[in-house]
């Protein structure tokens, strides 16, 4: 069994942290991160703009050089700030809300850091994804988070069905635009009565929790929805166990449809409902005789 230990030499280099910026309201802001804002040598801001608003609405004056860190430059940024790492400065990260690395910047440095022997630490705090998870009703005893489905509807009808026969609650992140399409999308791949929870803007003024069947929502979703929206949806209920040949091969017909390659559908109806893979294949091969 192999592992990595950090081990911190004093002044050898500096820390690395990650700080989870409030989601909606500033008071959620830990003592933590709010003493890292006003100390931390260098702060990665995902948005400097919108971290000048935190640290004025927390009275939190910054001492350290203050860089941006998003997407389109995190690579690059990575290596800079690696260096003022490896130099002895600690580097504290700072997304727009939430925890650094969850659909957000922070991960490739994260990775750059472990690799160079450099202290990691969190500086925990506030999650959309838990959030809406407790806040959802349904089961939260085992849950995955899917971040952002994919934006060309092949592609998302594609990786939905690969999550049709996901047991545990899935908690999705969307842009409002693209809600009702994924919210469509969904009860197509996992039945228009699977249950579901549109969470949006939480914690802020105008917090709503709309919870009902996805063909009830992506109805409702159709008329337009505005703010940050995050998505909870219910696993899937224990399989049935499809035995008649007839039904096997209806179920991977049913994935065919939706994008899914044949020899991947026969492969998944397998699994779902304990029969060789060869009784499943035989089954589509009778079906379209």
């Amino acid at each position: 069994m192999t592992g990595t230990t950090e081990v911190r030499e004093s002044g050898t280099t500096g820390t690395l942290l990650l700080g989870a910026a409030p989601i909606g309201r500033p008071e959620d802001a830990s003592p933590r991160l709010r003493a890292a804002l006003a100390a931390a040598p260098v702060i990665a801001a995902e948005d400097t703009r919108r971290l000048r608003r935190l640290t004025a609405d927390l009275g939190v004056e910054t001492s350290g050089r203050v860089v941006s860190y998003f997407d389109q430059n995190e690579c690059a940024r990575a290596e800079e700030l690696l260096a003022d790492l490896l130099a002895g400065r600690d580097v504290l990260v700072v997304t727009d809300a939430g925890l650094p690395g969850v659909s957000d910047p922070g991960y490739r440095l994260v990775v750059a850091a472990v690799a160079a022997g450099v202290p990691v630490s969190v500086l925990p705090g506030p999650s959309a994804v838990t959030t809406a998870l407790v806040a959802s009703g349904l089961p939260t005893d085992r849950f995955c988070f899917e971040g952002f489905p994919p934006r060309k509807p092949g592609e998302r009808a594609r990786r939905l069905a690969a999550l049709a026969a996901e047991p545990r609650t899935m908690v999705f992140f969307e842009a409002p635009h693209r809600l009702a399409a994924t919210l469509a999308a969904m009860g197509e791949a996992f039945g228009a009565d699977r249950p579901a929870a549109v969470c949006r803007e939480l914690t802020k003024t105008y917090e709503e929790i709309r919870r009902g069947p996805l063909g009830e929502l992506a109805a409702w979703a159709e008329q337009g929805v505005r703010g940050e929206i995050t998505l909870v949806v219910g696993g899937a209920p224990e399989p049935a166990g499809l035995t008649e040949p007839a039904d096997l091969a209806a179920a991977v017909a049913g994935r065919e449809e939706a994008g899914v390659p044949r020899k991947e559908a026969i492969s998944e109806i397998a699994k779902e409902n304990g029969v060789p893979k060869r009784v499943v294949y035989d089954a589509v091969v009778a079906a379209r005789k």
